[in-house]
């Protein structure tokens, strides 16, 4: 296990494409600053002031901001929807070239160290040509790059979350980033369930707080039951395909692309946002009810969980804290 980086003083943050701040508060738990985040979602703004109220929060569109604060750490999770698993991927979009602002403010504030959080699916063999871009991108802003798949299950997360982390450190402190080793799975801790996560919420059918739109046809696509004593299927931002309630009858495989349920449809339900939250460790966090229940499920499933980007931070080593 890594010893966890002692920390004289807080290191000063900037937070870019921060959404509703789970990525911030895993760096403010680990001794972080954040000087200034930003996002062009309002609701994303308003979750965020109401757990992390200390924050400078921006929602000018990330190219509109022409100066960025010094600082020691840039943390980024810039979208490339067109390469994410939840929906149609169209690869084109300008939300893909995101990454240029990134590397934009990277050269700016030249920072000791930088992490960045996306979608696995950039790294599939005919999407490597977007990854590779931003690799030399920032290799050539000077920094040492890293970057390796991480299940948040592996990490103490009671949801299979698989995510491409990128790790930069600036090349003249002459080390490089080394990804924390799996603490949880076969030989090691155990995987942690929904029932562990779900417990204290106990209340079935919450009224309000879950997305009840009929389980169509692409809903029933794929397999999205876990049951209570394993982890969730992974959290996503669009209301619709959120995995189902652990409560639920469980899917049954009838063919190409088909499921159907083994017991009542009535008596299954999607996971309500609270869940959604508690599942990636937003357990607590308030959500104001300055937008409906779509922007809640959706800012939820666009967050990184804390505890992992914690962990991705505390592995960096001794020299950069130095």
């Amino acid at each position: 296990m890594l010893n966890k980086p002692i920390l004289t003083q807080p290191l000063k943050t900037v937070s870019l494409f921060t959404g509703c701040g789970g990525s911030d508060r895993g760096l403010i738990d680990a001794g972080c600053e954040i000087l200034m985040a930003n996002d062009i979602l309002a609701y994303a703004k308003d979750v965020y002031e109401a757990n992390l109220p200390e924050t400078d929060f921006k929602t000018d569109s990330i190219d509109q901001i022409k100066t960025f604060p010094a600082a020691d750490v840039l943390a980024g999770c810039y979208p490339c929807q067109g390469y994410c698993q939840g929906g149609a991927r169209d690869t084109g979009r300008k939300v893909n070239i995101l990454y240029r602002e990134f590397d934009r403010a990277l050269r700016k504030i030249r920072p000791k160290v930088f992490i960045v959080e996306n979608v696995s699916g950039m790294a599939r063999s005919d999407n490597r040509h977007f990854l590779d871009a931003q690799l030399i991108r920032f290799r050539l802003a000077g920094y040492r790059v890293t970057w390796d798949f991480i299940n948040a299950a592996e990490y103490g997360l009671a949801q299979e979350r698989r995510r491409i982390f990128i790790v930069g450190i600036r090349s003249d402190f002459g080390v490089k980033y080394q990804f924390p080793k799996p603490t949880h799975g076969p030989g090691l801790k155990p995987i942690k369930t929904q029932r562990e996560v779900l417990k204290h919420l106990k209340e079935e059918w919450p009224q309000s707080e879950f997305c009840d739109q009929d389980f169509h046809w692409y809903y029933l696509s794929r397999d999205r039951y876990r049951g209570w004593d394993e982890p969730s299927k992974t959290i996503l931002a669009n209301a619709r395909h959120m995995p189902l309630h652990p409560m639920s009858p469980s899917l049954k495989k009838i063919g190409t692309d088909q499921w159907v349920f083994e017991g009542d449809p009535k008596k299954a339900r999607r996971l309500s946002y609270k869940e959604a939250a508690a599942l990636q460790d937003l357990g607590g966090w308030k959500f104001p009810d300055t937008a409906g229940l779509m922007s809640k499920y959706k800012v939820i499933g666009n967050a990184v969980p804390p505890m992992i980007f914690r962990q991705i931070f505390e592995a960096l080593p001794e020299e950069v804290f130095s």
